[in-house]
């Protein structure tokens, strides 16, 4: 067999079904190219990831040895399959022609190549983008976020740079993304930002940053070069919102995101909603239009079950059915409000590595 007929494209179904499992084993360590742990949101202080290209579309996973996804390479081949390890039952049929497991049965592990592609080289923390989280420490206390409990390093400006300038030298950069925790507080996050723009704005790439709305912050973003802005709504239901996002404000949230929208324009404008801390699809819906509104696109996360955060509050990866429903409700919001995600320059979108992205999943 050919190395092109051994070839199975990612479809939106199967990328899916890989989000739902978020993992993969990869067996030969040598396949793994260099790349920065994650130290953001809640899958920091993981064990690294890998980002597969397939069919045109782009997922991420994380290195675990216990997943069911296996990873490894095709024979003949410079491309990986990704394997689904599942489990089968041997089964008799009865004298009344039903099927049921014999006395004897034992369960049988096999595995099935659901999809093949190219591990992607990565730039910083993700390929094509030098995308940087400025604190590792935080102030605030999701319930589904690992910073908080690591409270990691904090970059130096001549840290953050030199990640730059290594990801301008690996390329091709298309972009630079910046996130960040909040070491003490918002405001000084946004300085910190600020202090680097005109050092960033010298390799003529967009911008995007995502940090802690901050009152007017948005302008001083603007003014300062930046293409793209994020402030992340998070969660959906409002009473999941206050037990899991204490001391965070929606309210303000929403009200530099409609500011931002004044400034950067619709479509340029982002929020992450993470799926699967017990809202309803309904809740879901409702927040990703009332983000379309007023211009915004939703970047719809699968949660992480932390094991940092283990019982503190629900946490259940969202399955692939659930995925694609929620997948195809943004697509129809996106078009009814005339939103693009495919076009974004920077940040998750253009990545689209951890989510579904319409336009560009399709």
């Amino acid at each position: 067999m050919s190395q092109k007929e051994n070839q199975i494209p990612m479809t939106a179904e199967i990328k899916a079904l890989l989000l739902s499992v978020g993992s993969a084993d990869v067996e030969d360590h040598k396949l793994i190219l260099p790349t920065l742990k994650s130290t953001a949101g809640p899958s920091a202080g993981s064990s690294g990831s890998v980002f597969i290209n397939s069919g045109g579309r782009r997922v991420r996973l994380n290195i675990d040895q216990n997943a069911p996804l296996k990873i490894r390479k095709l024979p003949e081949s410079d491309e990986i399959g990704i394997y689904l390890a599942e489990n089968s039952s041997e089964s008799s049929e009865n004298a009344s022609g039903s099927t049921e497991s014999s006395p004897d049965s034992s369960e049988k592990s096999f595995e099935k190549l659901i999809a093949t592609g190219k591990i992607e080289p990565v730039l910083a923390h993700c390929p094509d983008q030098a995308y940087i989280n400025l604190s590792e420490k935080c102030i605030y206390d999701c319930k589904f976020c690992s910073v908080p409990i690591l409270q990691g390093h904090t970059k130096t400006k001549e840290e953050s740079l030199k990640i730059v300038r290594n990801a301008f030298e690996k390329g091709p950069m298309k972009a630079i993304s910046i996130t960040s925790g909040v070491e003490k507080t918002p405001e000084g996050e946004l300085e910190r930002v600020l202090e680097l723009m005109p050092e960033l704005k010298k390799y003529n790439v967009p911008i995007g940053i995502s940090i802690y709305a901050v009152s007017g912050g948005s302008k001083k973003l603007k003014d300062a070069g930046v293409s793209e802005v994020k402030y992340n709504i998070e969660v959906a239901d409002p009473e999941i919102f206050k037990d899991v996002c204490p001391g965070l404000s929606k309210t303000d949230v929403f009200a530099e995101l409609e500011e931002a929208v004044s400034l950067f324009g619709r479509g340029n404008v982002y929020s992450n909603l993470i799926v699967g801390l017990g809202e309803t699809d309904e809740s879901a819906e409702q927040t990703v239009e009332k983000l379309a509104e007023i211009g915004v696109i939703a970047c719809i996360r699968p949660i992480y079950e932390n094991a940092l955060r283990k019982g503190e509050c629900f946490m259940k990866r969202p399955s692939k059915e659930r995925l694609l429903k929620l997948f195809e409700m943004q697509k129809r919001i996106s078009e009814k409000y005339d939103l693009h995600p495919e076009k974004s320059e920077t940040m998750c979108s253009l990545c689209s590595g951890c989510d579904m992205v319409p336009g560009r999943d399709d």
